[in-house]
């Protein structure tokens, strides 16, 4: 079971030679690939702003995200904003700090190409 960054599961859905060879390897095979919701709405503020394109709403992307077998896509829940709370990292970003909760919490790896977040983390893997 893996949790995937916002950058992550981008590549991973829309830009697959993106990633590197291990993120490539962990996600392929990992079980579950956890999303948090968090990702979602990021990337639909992007799209909005212009700052990112897809090539479908972003109501269809988490659609069509939630048919794929693997994928599970975590509602942000109270234990995952407290943990964000209680995360001693300086970091500002509410959707890292809630993705690095979101895998603290489920004990999991987390596949990102963030590198604020790869120093923080300690089980990040890109």
């Amino acid at each position: 079971m893996l949790v995937l960054d916002t950058s992550a599961l981008l590549y991973w859905t829309m830009a697959p030679e993106r990633l590197t060879k291990r993120a490539s390897t962990a996600i392929d095979g990992s079980s579950a690939l956890l999303v948090s919701a968090i990702s979602l709405w990021e990337i639909g503020v992007k799209a909005a702003k212009g700052k990112l394109q897809i090539p479908v709403s972003i109501r269809e992307y988490s659609e069509r995200l939630s048919l794929v077998e693997r994928v599970e896509i975590l509602d942000v829940d109270l234990e995952t904003w407290l943990m964000n709370l209680d995360l001693a990292w300086e970091h500002r970003d509410p959707a890292d700090r809630t993705i690095v909760a979101t895998a603290s919490l489920r004990g999991c790896p987390l596949v990102t190409s963030d590198g604020a977040i790869l120093d923080f983390y300690s089980d990040s893997i890109w």
